[in-house]
């Protein structure tokens, strides 16, 4: 058993899984899915029942994991290195957490696969227990290929809430020297390449206001009023965006965006609000900066705060960064890219909206791209779906790096 670094973060709590005797299970692509989706792994609750499926699953087949725990130890990333233990090699990275199904009006219940006209109905069919059902599936092809160059699966958790577990994951996996050659980020893209995505900001704004009768709102300090020009800024700000938008770069839309999602505030309409809240987020374009969007909009605050204080010293304006998750930008003669256009015959320019764990892979210094089954469209939504033709897509890509990795080395 590979000794642990004494010295790892408690955060990690990384734990080793000593290879089982028993005959192993072998499970399709459609009835590894199935057994995934069973298990209710919203972002809200812990994964550690997936988690320990799959480290027993793959203790079956002789192969040992490694799980990194959160900081609470109730959710945890598993990775685990199929072929041999050198440099080199592709990762094949999903997550496990899936978003929550409730307010939402499905026809099937959502843990439990389901099957109709074709398509796989169940939460995180599409995103993105698709892609890790194919991975698990497929690791006793890998043992028999044999691999001449080692597959690493990494399956992280809250994904869905800020890729807060790819950060402890990747750390551990780089404290045990893991050197992969690429990295393959699994989430629904129809199975094109995608080289860039854009990155995600997230923070809280509480504005503390002074509460007075309505009629004398100008000696009061309305909270919800002044949230609302902070809430204004994003729009005004994304208005600039749009006007500087380089159309050619593939993203839709092609800027920047600015977006408050909720808000929280006031107690009558004749009292000047107290409290207001609001959560919100940036998404930001390759090669523009977090930092530049959080001070500016700290500069806005400080200025709101100042007028406030003139009246009420006792108001103000907290601000905080929730989660920051970096974009994925395309790489000159990257290795990730060019594999997988050469196992897909892919050769177009994509590039998508959403975030993935792939900037943090990017920002370890691993050469990534995002290819999986499924559309993303179905993320997300009741009665969410991955078609059969999608997994069996998945499945022969899988098998087709499988293949290479087979072969030596050019």
């Amino acid at each position: 058993m590979r000794r642990l670094l004494e010295n790892r973060l408690v955060t990690m709590m990384p734990q080793t899984r000593t290879p089982k005797t028993e005959t192993p299970q072998i499970m399709t692509p459609k009835e590894m899915l199935a057994k995934l989706v069973s298990f209710n792994t919203e972002s809200q609750r812990s994964n550690l029942d997936l988690i320990h499926f799959c480290r027993d699953y793959l203790a079956g087949l002789g192969v040992e994991s490694t799980l990194a725990h959160n900081a609470e130890g109730n959710k945890a990333n598993l990775y685990a290195t199929i072929g041999p233990k050198i440099d080199g090699g592709v990762v094949l990275s999903g997550h496990t957490d899936v978003v929550p199904v409730a307010g939402q009006d499905w026809t099937s219940d959502p843990w439990t696969l389901t099957e109709r006209d074709g398509r796989l109905h169940g939460r995180g069919t599409c995103d993105m227990k698709g892609f890790d059902a194919i991975a698990l599936a497929l690791v006793p092809e890998m043992l028999a290929a044999p691999l001449k160059r080692p597959i690493h699966i990494a399956l992280s958790y809250d994904e869905e809430v800020g890729c807060q577990g790819a950060r402890v994951m990747i750390a551990a996996m780089a404290a045990d020297g893991l050197k992969p050659a690429a990295v393959i980020v699994g989430e629904p893209s129809m199975m094109q390449v995608v080289t860039g995505h854009k990155g995600g900001l997230r923070m809280r704004t509480t504005v503390r206001g002074h509460a007075v009768h309505s009629s004398r709102v100008d000696v009061g300090v309305p909270a919800v009023m002044v949230a609302g020009r902070l809430i204004d800024w994003h729009n005004q700000v994304m208005a600039q965006n749009k006007t500087k938008a380089d159309a050619g770069n593939g993203f839709e839309p092609p800027y920047t965006t600015l977006h408050v999602g909720v808000v929280q505030g006031g107690t009558a309409v004749n009292i000047t609000a107290e409290h207001c809240s609001f959560t919100h987020e940036v998404r930001c374009i390759p090669g523009e900066s977090f930092e530049t969007y959080a001070q500016r909009y700290g500069a806005e605050v400080a200025a709101l705060e100042a007028q406030m204080q003139a009246i009420a010293p006792q108001t103000g304006i907290d601000f905080v960064v929730t989660s920051d998750t970096p974009a994925m930008g395309p790489e000159e003669n990257g290795a990730a890219e060019e594999l997988c256009r050469r196992l897909t015959g892919d050769n177009g320019r994509h590039v998508v909206a959403y975030g993935t764990e792939g900037g943090l892979f990017q920002r370890a210094g691993w050469s990534t791209v995002v290819c999986g089954p499924g559309d993303i469209a179905q993320a997300h939504q009741p009665d969410e779906f991955i078609t059969v033709a999608q997994l069996d897509a998945g499945t022969a890509f899988v098998r087709r790096l499988i293949a290479d990795l087979a072969r030596p080395a050019p």
